[in-house]
């Protein structure tokens, strides 16, 4: 569980909802609640945003968890205290899908397509590989039903889950999209039973996913198209 820092379209925006002192409350305000098992984005006090679906955590689940007698929203495992957040803007529109149907992975292919093959450069061939295959799972994030950004997953043994492919459209991007995406993920491989994540980061985003938990666990190698460094971390 991380604690905010890493020791790190017509959306409903809600500023200045939380300026009274919180250290008293007894359980989740009423201001909280109502987001509770919604879609929000935070954006908290030092300018970072956090996308995913809301947990209320109160005042004394957080004094025993961390020491910290405030009231918070959990997202995608992080922790932001009451005082520390700017601004919450609800996004009802934004949906996480497990892809199944025809549609749902079309939408993988096209953000792939869109954001890294047209790009970089990349020929279809070797952007969409032999991993890409009918076992291969797929998470496709979309705004207004339209594809925003996706990632895949592969078992590489009995115990560990490749994600890979993690890929946000342009227009998204500096906005937790992808750490939302991360985190479906390996909430998805927990529920399989699998103990670890696996990434092959590129070399240059290997601070995203350190903020993640996930530890450098080899040597830098040169593929095809970019220099990545295995990563891995405990589920």
């Amino acid at each position: 569980m991380y604690t905010g820092y890493p020791e790190r379209k017509p959306w409903m925006i809600m500023r200045g909802f939380f300026e009274t002192d919180q250290k008293n409350c007894s359980g989740c305000t009423h201001e909280m609640c109502m987001y509770e098992g919604k879609m929000v984005q935070i954006t908290d006090s030092d300018g970072r945003k956090f996308t995913g679906i809301a947990e209320t955590q109160s005042a004394e689940y957080c004094l025993h968890e961390y020491a910290r007698e405030e009231t918070a929203l959990e997202v995608c495992n992080f922790i932001i205290y009451a005082s520390d957040i700017r601004e919450i803007m609800l996004l009802p529109d934004l949906k996480i899908i497990r892809a199944t149907e025809t549609w749902q992975l079309a939408g993988a292919y096209y953000v792939r397509i869109q954001a890294m093959a047209k790009k970089h450069h990349i020929p279809l061939r070797q952007e969409f590989d032999e991993h890409d295959g009918p076992d291969t799972k797929y998470i496709v994030v979309t705004d207004h039903d339209f594809p925003i950004a996706t990632a895949r997953m592969y078992p590489t043994d009995q115990k560990s889950m490749m994600i890979g492919r993690v890929v946000v459209l342009p227009e998204y991007r500096h906005q937790g999209i992808g750490t939302m995406v991360v985190d479906a993920c390996e909430e998805w491989a927990e529920e399989m039973y699998f103990s670890k994540a696996v990434v092959e980061s590129r070399d240059n985003k290997t601070d995203f996913y350190k903020w993640l938990g996930y530890e450098v666990c080899g040597e830098a190698v040169d593929g095809d198209t970019f220099r990545c460094i295995r990563m891995e971390k405990l589920l």
